[in-house]
């Protein structure tokens, strides 16, 4: 099935300006929403990795250019998962995986997702400790492998370890990740290009409706809007995705 041939094109729109809202708000590009919107509507395989990684990219892109001109840029604290991460992310982009063993893998992610966004994973902001280096450079190598071989940016797993091991404010978090994202996002494509594989070019159709939804999302995100209910519904969404995915 062809994106623009989906019966259902109008309503996955809508919602994927929801999605690109969401998770823009909170610095991440969305690609683990997008994933479980395109499962929930029957998308193949060989077009969701892709154009998870494309809008991605552009919501990421987003999400950083606000968090960064309110200042919660920390450079230091990214550094360390600029150097691993990207290789790792290329790698992962390059490498095929079965179609059922991708949907039990991406299954777990979003359901990991879900939980962060439920606020299982959430911690209270406390002074932040000084970063542990080789221990974020290997924690963003992995999940860079990960972010390239599922078609994700990784933010949406590297915020909860952040803030559980305390390097960064949730602010600061947020731009780290989005800019993390963002960069992962780039060398997966870069990487899937590299493994010659036929890229969708009816996802460039989504681009729009992710940006204007990313645009509405960073600006509120960067300052002070609150959205956990509607986070509330988009964790049962991915939840509902990965249920879908694994059964």
């Amino acid at each position: 099935m062809s994106i623009v041939n989906n019966d259902f094109l109008i309503l996955f729109g809508v919602l994927l300006a929801v999605v690109a809202f969401l998770y823009s708000s909170v610095g991440h590009g969305g690609a683990s929403g997008y994933l479980a919107l395109m499962a929930i509507f029957a998308f193949p395989v060989s077009v969701m990795k892709p154009s998870a990684l494309l809008l991605n990219l552009f919501v990421s892109g987003i999400s950083f250019f606000f968090y960064y001109k309110k200042d919660f840029f920390k450079p230091k604290l990214f550094y360390p998962f600029a150097i691993t991460p990207v290789p790792a992310a290329f790698i992962g982009g390059m490498i095929p995986l079965e179609n059922s063993f991708y949907k039990i893998v991406l299954g777990i992610v979003l359901i990991l997702a879900a939980l962060r966004l439920f606020g299982f994973f959430n911690s209270k902001e406390t002074d932040s400790t000084k970063m542990n280096i080789p221990l974020a450079m290997g924690i963003g190598f992995g999940i860079g492998l990960l972010s390239g071989m599922l078609g994700i940016g990784g933010g949406v797993i590297l915020s909860p370890i952040i803030l559980l091991l305390g390097w960064a404010m949730l602010k600061e978090t947020a731009a780290i990740s989005s800019l993390f994202i963002l960069v992962n996002s780039i060398a997966g494509l870069s990487g899937y290009f590299m493994g010659d594989k036929t890229f969708p070019t009816e996802s460039f159709y989504l681009v729009p409706i992710a940006v204007f939804g990313g645009i509405l999302g960073a600006y509120y995100g960067s300052g002070y809007f609150s959205n956990k209910v509607l986070k509330c519904v988009l964790a049962t969404v991915i939840l509902l995705a990965s249920v879908k995915l694994i059964v």
